[in-house]
């Protein structure tokens, strides 16, 4: 009996550390194509903007991010090796770019994300002069 629930709890935890990959690559695409979303939206403009600086700030400082984190954790509970590094360096690095390093796919996000504040920051800045 205790091996059985041993592999029901493997299995749950493994369901959500599949549900927090989702997430986080939802995340992800949030961030790259949310201003598309955000127009006549004020709070969701402000979430994206938010968004955007978490992105770069978890890229250019040595902050873990909360979802790898969930995830790494949820992945030990269920008996999996956790990945090391960030979720862009394990999941895209290795399906996108494999031959890429990892300090050029870092520069690519923050390049996305600096470019989506200075679409804000052009949106307002047009507002602010009609």
């Amino acid at each position: 009996m205790h091996a059985a629930s041993a592999f029901v709890a493997s299995d749950f935890y493994s369901a959500l550390a599949t549900f927090v990959l989702f997430l986080h690559a939802l995340f992800i695409l949030w961030v790259i194509f949310g201003a598309l979303l955000t127009r006549s939206r004020p709070l969701f403009r402000w979430l994206h903007i938010a968004s955007l600086v978490w992105g770069i700030l978890t890229e250019v400082l040595p902050w873990p991010c909360p979802l790898t984190l969930l995830e790494n954790w949820l992945e030990g509970r269920a008996g999996v090796e956790p990945y090391q590094g960030g979720f862009l360096l394990h999941y895209l690095d290795k399906l996108i770019y494999p031959d890429i390093s990892a300090n050029l796919l870092t520069i690519a996000g923050v390049i996305v994300c600096v470019s989506n504040l200075a679409f804000y920051g052009r949106q307002m800045w047009i507002g602010r002069h009609r």
